[in-house]
C-alpha cells in the first residue's frame, strides 16, 4: 500500500489514477484524521463552487491535513488551495 501519511509529512501531493481503483478508499483507510471535502457530494460541491473562500472559513487550526476528493469537478478551487498552502503552510491533497 502507498504510504500516503508518510509522504504528506513533507509536502502536498495529488493522487491520480484511473476510476474505481481505490483512491478514495485509500484516503479513508490511511488518513483517518484528515478533513475530507468530497466534491461528489452535491451540497459540498455547490457550497464551494458558489464561495471558494468557504474552504478557509471552515478550516480550524487543528485541520493540518485536508483532502479534496474529486477536485477535477471544481478546478478553480485549486486557486484557493494554493493560497491556503502558502498562507498556512498546511498539507493539502
Amino acid at each position: 500500500m502507498l504510504p500516503i501519511d508518510k509522504l504528506l509529512k513533507k509536502k502536498s501531493h495529488f493522487l491520480f489514477g484511473p476510476r474505481q481503483t481505490g483512491k478514495t478508499s485509500l484516503i479513508y483507510a490511511t488518513l483517518k484524521d484528515s478533513r475530507v471535502y468530497d466534491l461528489l457530494d452535491t451540497v459540498t460541491f455547490l457550497n464551494l463552487s458558489q464561495n471558494p473562500g468557504r474552504l478557509e472559513e471552515e478550516l480550524k487550526p487543528r485541520d493540518r491535513l485536508i483532502v479534496i476528493d474529486e477536485i477535477q469537478r471544481l478546478p478553480d478551487l485549486l486557486h484557493e488551495v494554493h493560497k491556503l498552502i502558502e498562507k498556512r503552510k498546511s498539507n493539502f491533497y
